[in-house]
């Protein structure tokens, strides 16, 4: 009965020390993505890209609601933004009246540096490489659907 408890307590130990170092990739990977965010918005700024009002979709189509936050998408469907200060947003919301009627708050998340990383084959790609699609493109990146 020893061992078996002690085999427990060994698995979850290690089991701990396994999602600690996760832990601290992840929030290693987010700490430069987050610096990749910020010195897009700098270069954005510094280059002269227009910054626009960002919307929040509720799924694939319309509606749109205002959100607020001023910044540039990032993805072609509209689903990801930047804001000026530097904040990486997904903006999608629920699909309600009053989101419609007042807008909607979204909090900002921290930025993978895989975007897409799980979607489809092709629909994954590494945030450096979309950073650097973003900014040379310019002011001519269409947003389709919205």
């Amino acid at each position: 009965m020893a061992d078996a408890q002690e085999w427990t307590r060994r698995r979850r130990e290690a089991a701990e020390e396994q999602a600690d170092r996760l832990a601290r990739r992840r929030a290693a990977e987010s700490a430069r993505a987050g610096e990749m965010i910020q010195d897009f918005a700098r270069e954005a700024q510094a280059r002269g890209i227009t910054a626009g009002p960002l919307l929040a979709r509720a799924g694939d189509g319309k509606p749109t609601y205002r959100t607020g936050l001023t910044g540039w998408y990032l993805s072609r469907d509209g689903s990801l933004g930047v804001t000026t200060d530097g904040d990486y947003y997904h903006l999608a919301a629920r699909r309600s009246l009053n989101a419609r009627l007042f807008g909607v708050h979204l909090d900002p998340v921290k930025p993978p540096l895989q975007v897409g990383a799980g979607a489809r084959d092709g629909e994954s790609v590494a945030l450096d490489v979309l950073l650097a699609m973003r900014l040379e493109a310019g002011n001519d990146w269409p947003i389709h659907g919205l």
